[in-house]
């Protein structure tokens, strides 16, 4: 019985910055990879940003330099730090985390959405 909840959305003007949680709670034993991705109106989902259990990161060309994902593993916590906002990041953004319970099985969840709105 795992659950993930993401918080920090909200409506900034275009160069502002958000702070993106995504926490989970349950039976945890550990994260594994975890993905942000965003769903804006008349546009496909899109991956936006990875973490892997290493430290790994990668990034979607359109957000690099702007956007960091980052974890607290001690929490069971990830984090996408978004910078110099742009009204075309507006869209909901989803947390995925591939989480191992005390069975060792791994399986992804998903979280509910927060929305992000950046006017110009």
């Amino acid at each position: 019985q795992v659950q993930l909840v993401e918080s920090g959305g909200g409506l900034v003007q275009a160069g502002g910055s958000l702070r993106l949680s995504c926490a989970a709670s349950g039976s945890i034993f550990s994260i594994n990879a975890a993905r942000w991705y965003r769903k804006a109106p008349g546009k496909q989902r899109e991956l936006v940003a990875v973490t892997r259990s290493g430290g790994n990161t990668d990034y979607t060309d359109s957000v690099k330099g702007r956007f960091t994902v980052s974890r607290d593993d001690a929490k069971n916590t990830v984090f996408l730090q978004m910078n110099s906002l742009k009204p075309e990041d507006t869209a909901i953004y989803y947390c995925n985390a591939e989480i191992m319970t005390a069975g060792g099985i791994i399986y992804p969840y998903w979280g509910q959405g927060t929305q992000v709105t950046v006017s110009s």
